[in-house]
This record gives C-alpha cells, structure tokens and sequence, in this order.
C-alpha cells in the first residue's frame, strides 16, 4: 500500500507505518502542481531582486546582509555544510524516515519554495530505503531541527553518509546504487530543506505510538495484580468515572474490566476488602491521565506534522512571501515534556502495585517476596531495586526541556525550544518504561501462580490468563532463586515487543 501525502491528514500512526515499516509513500498531483507554482513565483522574484530572507541574504545574524546574483546557489550549499554540524551516535534509521517524511508534508502544502526535485528526491530516498546518516545530538528545536537536517540535505547533494540496504555508505554511492539521481541545490533549496522541527516531531509521533501500546499494556499488568492481591474491582465501575468525566479514566477503567472479565473476581465471588490502597483503586485516574496527556500531544504533533513549519513562507496565490518563526519547536517540545511525566507517573504506580505483591503485611496472604522458601530464597526481593533504581533515573529525565532555552546566534536565537532534548530523553525513560512494567508482569505471574498451586483455585479473568500464558512462555515460575538478570531483560523485551498486548487483544478485542 502506498501512503498518498497532500500535506493534510498525516497521522502518528502513517509515521510509523512509513519510518518503521517501511510504506511507501507518494507525492499527490495537486501537490506536485502547489509546489511547481509557489516554485515559479519565487523564481519571478528572484528574477526582480525582491530581498527574501535565506535566498538572497545570509541567515541568523546576518539576515541583513544581501548576497550578490553570483553567491544566490552556492550560498544554499555553505548553509547546509555549516549547519551539518551535530554529534553523537546515528539517530535511529526509523527517526530519520519519519523526519523526512515529515518535511515531505511540508513541502506538500507549496509554501516552501523549493524545487520540485528536492522533494522527489526525499519521496525516492524513502521509497529506495535511502537513509542518511544522522547525528543524534546538535539540535536546539528552533530554526527547526537545522544540524540534524542538514546531513539529510547533503544527501541533496551527492555528499554525506548513508545507510542502504545495511550497509554505511557515502551519500553519493548510496544514491547511485539505488538509482536516484543527484538533484543539486539552488536557490532558496537548502533552506526549505532543513528549516524545520521535523527530528523532534517524527520522534514524538514514534514515541507516542508506542507510549499508547505501553500505556494499554500498563492497565494488563494492572488487572493481574489486582486479581492476584483479590482487589476489591468495585472502584472501576464505568458510573465512578463518567460522573467525574475524564475521558482517559473512562476508558482506563472500561479496559482493566475488559481484562478481568468472566474472572472469579469480576463476578464478585472472592471476598474484598471494602477499600484498598490507592495504587489499587486510583488507578484509572491515574494511567487515564496519562491517555488524556497523550491525547492532547498527539493532537499537538499531528497538527505539526499537517502544518507549514519553514521560514520564509511562501504564498503563490497571493504573490507574497513573509519570514516568522514556524520552525520554533515549542508547540512539541511542551506537551512531550509532559508525556515524560506521564509514563514515569504510570512507572511509579506500576513500581507501587509490584510492593504490594512482594511485601507479606500488604498481600493478602501471599508469601514474603513471593517464594515459598523465605530465608533460604529472597525470591523477587532484587526485582523491586531494579526498577526502583529505573525509577530514580526517569525522574531525573523528567525535567522539562522546554524550558531550557540558551540563547545562540549572537542573541539572534534568544529563545530555542530544546525540544530534541525532550525527544530524546523521552526514549530513555519510556525504555526504563517496559522494564519496570516487565518486573510487575513478572511479578504479578508469579503471585497468581501461587495462588493457583497452594490455594484454593479460583479462576481469572480471560484477558488475565491469556497474558499470564504468554509471560510463561518466556520466563519461568520461580520456584528457587536463580540470577533474575536474564528474566528481567527478558519481560523487558517482551513488553517492548507488545506480545502479551497483541495476545490479550487478539482474544477479548481492543483495549483503546
């Protein structure tokens, strides 16, 4: 299938397909005619000497110079070779798909006023399994992501590095093995190649995709705990959330009941306390929190990645171009910082419920640290300082980025959003995120096993044993203590890889 791309209705979901798994995409005709008029006017004022920004004049600081007709082309490729200026490890093949694809939207509307070619070039890179080689650090989220891309813009020019078909090759090979012809920069093409947030808003788009997945398995291991501490499931009646009326808490509680369903518990057939401890009770309120942050920054980055974010902008209809400031990163940057919070939040709770499995005063009958062989075994007692201690660092990384500013550019940049910061520490603590979640599957596996072999069997909800079955399949009942390392990096995966959720979903329908 192939992703037709107008400017408009680009989705979270069509990035991952594109930068993940590798859909092929498509300029749409009235595209290509946007972008081959909003190309003619410029040429016109080109032609006039009318002063723009970035084409006939230097950029930053010396916006106010004006370049003579001889520097116009050769100034595009000095811009692009000093912005290429970042460091670090590659960025993720998957976070420069999805930055590319980004721009190509952007080029979509015909308010950039590049050359049909540069964004033909960018739709063939994509479709050829081109990618350029990314530094992950140098963007400050403000003139857009210029350092980052700007080693995609050298591929523009037959120079940089790239990885095709698993190997690291340079720009230049890469595109030649592929069979996509070296466009070249001009006038005003390098600019409307870079001048924009794309890096950071691919990444959230990514990272919000995936936080969602993480969140609905958050509610799976949720409902096994709480049928493994016999919780009293009253508090997730859908009455107690829609009278308050939070969407995320409505549809946090609908999917812990969805899991529970036809469960011995559910059915009220074990006997409850008539109130438990928040980490039992609120927990609706609080993993529908984080939906309802997660709603509002998917509708903040799929608004970017639908809107024009360049400098200057271009206006065919109109003859008219203006300079501002769509490249700042801000609109991004504030709401992921916020999802920072959100999944460590989530991560706290789940941390608190796996506490109340481990500790003998708290669990409802159930063994110190969950063995049977207390004093001799510790059983799960380590587990809990593993992800207490990833805990710790991802609330270290929940320090807002976006307020960060440094100013650069001579005080021209006096205020940047930082919002690569954000987009990559977000990454970092949503991975502390599938192994904390991974010790409470873990865990909470280990308890209703207890449960079933030294008690009176009482049966579990289908979304609970469905989970419970896929978790056993890669880690084993802990009967005597062994090294948990290889178990812990285990779940770990096995959350990332979204089994358990795609198992659980398969059989009682989705959890959204």
């Amino acid at each position: 299938m192939t992703l037709i791309l107008t400017g408009k209705s680009l989705t979270i979901e069509d990035v991952v397909k594109v930068a993940r798994h590798g859909e092929k995409v498509e300029l749409h005709p009235d595209a290509v005619k946007k972008i081959n008029a909003c190309r003619a006017m410029l040429e016109k004022k080109i032609e006039a000497k009318e002063i723009m920004y970035g084409i006939n004049t230097g950029i930053g600081e010396f916006s106010e110079i004006v370049l003579a007709d001889n520097q116009v082309k050769d100034f595009q490729r000095y811009l692009v070779y000093n912005h290429a200026a970042g460091i670090g490890e590659p960025l993720p093949i998957e976070n420069v798909r999805g930055a590319m694809l980004g721009r190509i939207n952007v080029h979509a509307h015909g308010n950039s006023g590049c050359r049909i070619e540069i964004t033909q070039t960018l739709v063939d890179m994509l479709n050829k399994g081109v990618t350029p080689h990314v530094c992950n650090k140098g963007s400050v989220g403000a003139c857009g992501d210029l350092a980052p891309m700007s080693q995609i813009a050298l591929l523009l020019m037959g120079e940089g590095h790239a990885f095709y078909k698993g190997e690291f090759l340079e720009g230049k090979e890469a595109l030649k093995r592929a069979g996509i012809p070296i466009p070249g920069l001009e006038a005003r093409d390098g600019l409307a190649a870079i001048n924009g947030s794309n890096v950071l808003t691919a990444m959230s788009a990514i990272m919000l995709y995936d936080t969602n997945r993480w969140l609905k398995q958050a509610e799976i291991a949720c409902a096994m705990t709480l049928e493994a501490l016999k919780a009293n499931l009253k508090p997730y009646n859908s009455r107690i959330l829609e009278v308050r009326g939070f969407a995320g808490g409505v549809r946090s509680a609908a999917s812990i009941r969805k899991v529970t369903k036809n469960g011995d518990l559910a059915e009220g057939k074990i006997k409850v306390k008539v109130q438990d401890a928040y980490s039992m009770r609120s927990t609706p309120q609080v993993i529908g929190a984080a939906h309802d942050s997660v709603a509002w920054a998917k509708k903040q980055v799929e608004t970017e990645l639908n809107g024009v974010g360049d400098n200057p902008i271009f206006f065919a209809e109109e003859n008219l171009q203006l300079s501002g400031a769509n490249f700042q990163g801000s609109p991004i940057s504030l709401p992921m910082d916020m999802i920072s919070a959100a999944v460590t939040m989530v991560s706290v709770l789940s941390e608190r419920r796996m506490n109340r499995l481990n500790n003998p005063a708290l669990s409802v009958g159930l063994p110190p640290f969950l063995t049977k062989g207390a004093g001799m075994f510790s059983g799960l007692m380590l587990s809990q300082y593993t992800a207490d201690m990833q805990i710790v660092e991802q609330r270290i990384l929940c320090m807002p980025a976006s307020i960060q500013s440094i100013p650069a550019a001579a005080d021209q940049e006096d205020f940047v959003s930082m919002g690569m910061n954000t987009a990559i520490k977000n990454f970092q603590i949503l991975d502390n995120a599938y192994g904390i979640l991974g010790i409470e599957f873990m865990a909470a596996a280990q308890a209703l096993d207890l449960r079933e072999k030294f008690e009176t069997p009482f049966k579990f909800g289908t979304g609970t044993e469905i989970a419970k079955k896929v978790i056993r399949k890669h880690v084993e009942y802990l009967d005597i203590d062994r090294p948990l390392y290889p178990d812990h990096n285990k779940m770990k995966e096995l959350v990332k890889s979204c089994e358990i959720l795609e198992s659980v979903e398969k059989e009682i329908g989705s959890l959204e």
